[in-house]
């Protein structure tokens, strides 16, 4: 294919909407309850030294992306099972989120409407742009993002009369413990989802936007969270918020100015689509770089389709209920992901400092 080359501020956009994507409408955190901001704001430190090891990775290897370099550390065999199961594990991150934006259709707009036809829609959208490649998807979230952070901002600024501190109090009443748990929930979801990046943040015009990229979207897409996530705490309050599988959209619909200004949830449900658009396209572009990588295909393009289409296959029938969807994702799926955020690219890094090391 055409090399493709992103800016940094395409690069940056990108990374915001994939932090924020589903999680604009969720509260992060929430098993630290009250205290969920705490956790956010740890969570965020805490992201700050992985981004440095991506990007540390990168740097080693320039001009590579992630699934270059695993085959450098680890050699083609060795290589090519870890970029297939990265390619997997991309594949069920995509199924996972788009079922969490087909169950917000259903559950707030299209009841009576069977998922398929939104689930097909969705992902023909996703198909189009992933086709176009990095670049036209950098392009996207740059605009796209200019439109989210006024709406999100506007709705806070709406919102002002119905914050309450008191819903935030008393702070770290249950101890540290809960809030530890929390903030390792957001370290996995949505900061630890960034090591997909590494796929192919190597298409960047400056030596240095690498790390531009990695840390401004961290910084931005962290903020947003934070706040999107203390004002739903300000607003309906821990139980509320807890009980609720959409507290965003929830909040937004107490929004009433005089009785002129009310019914404005739509707002809420674009920053949500749009953001998970994005971070659906970035899912399947990697699950199709993984497997073309893994059978030695010079072009990823000629499996977007097939992928896409298993995804739909998938997502139809994969879970059958929002309890369902989140008992996966908090019992099993925060601790599995480790390995492919954590552990995998920490030994990556070591193997390639080893090397850079004893070729030096």
């Amino acid at each position: 294919m055409q090399k493709e080359v992103i800016t940094d501020q395409q690069g940056i956009a990108l990374m915001f909407l994939f932090i924020i994507g589903e999680s604009s409408i969720l509260v992060s955190g929430l098993s630290a309850n009250q205290d969920a901001w705490i956790a956010i704001i740890l969570a965020g430190i805490a992201a700050f030294p992985l981004m440095m090891l991506y990007i540390k990775l990168l740097k080693i290897f320039p001009r590579n992306n992630l699934f270059d370099i695993i085959e450098c550390c680890f050699g083609k065999s060795i290589g090519k099972i870890i970029i297939f199961l990265y390619a997997i594990y991309s594949f069920d991150l995509a199924t996972l989120v788009l079922i969490d934006f087909i169950k917000f259709f259903q559950a707030v707009g299209l009841p009576d409407t069977p998922i398929i036809v939104p689930t097909i829609f969705f992902m023909f959208l996703c198909i189009s742009i992933t086709k176009e490649g990095i670049e036209v998807m950098g392009r996207w979230s740059q605009f796209i993002m200019l439109i989210l952070i006024v709406l999100i901002i506007f709705t806070i600024f709406l919102l002002i009369p119905n914050m309450n501190l008191n819903n935030i109090q008393p702070i770290l009443s249950s101890g540290i413990k809960p809030v530890l748990k929390g903030s390792y929930e957001v370290f996995i979801y949505p900061f630890g989802e960034t090591v997909i990046f590494s796929a192919f943040l190597f298409s960047t015009k400056h030596k240095n936007s690498i790390y531009t990229i990695y840390t401004r979207g961290l910084l931005l897409g962290g903020i947003t969270l934070l706040l999107t996530s203390f004002i739903i705490l300000l607003v309906l309050g821990v139980k509320t918020a807890s009980t609720d599988f959409y507290p965003a959209y929830t909040m937004v619909t107490r929004i009433n100015i005089s009785d002129l200004l009310q019914r404005i949830e739509v707002i809420a449900a674009v920053v949500f689509i749009l953001g998970g658009f994005i971070k659906v396209s970035v899912y399947l572009l990697t699950t199709c770089k993984g497997f073309s990588k893994t059978f030695n295909c010079k072009d990823y393009a000629f499996i977007i389709t097939p992928i896409s289409l298993l995804i739909i296959n998938v997502t139809s029938f994969e879970f059958k209920s929002v309890m369902e969807f989140n008992e996966y994702i908090f019992s099993a799926w925060i601790y599995y992901a480790f390995i492919f955020m954590v552990i995998i690219p920490v030994l990556t890094l070591i193997i390639a400092i080893l090397k850079k090391y004893r070729l030096s």
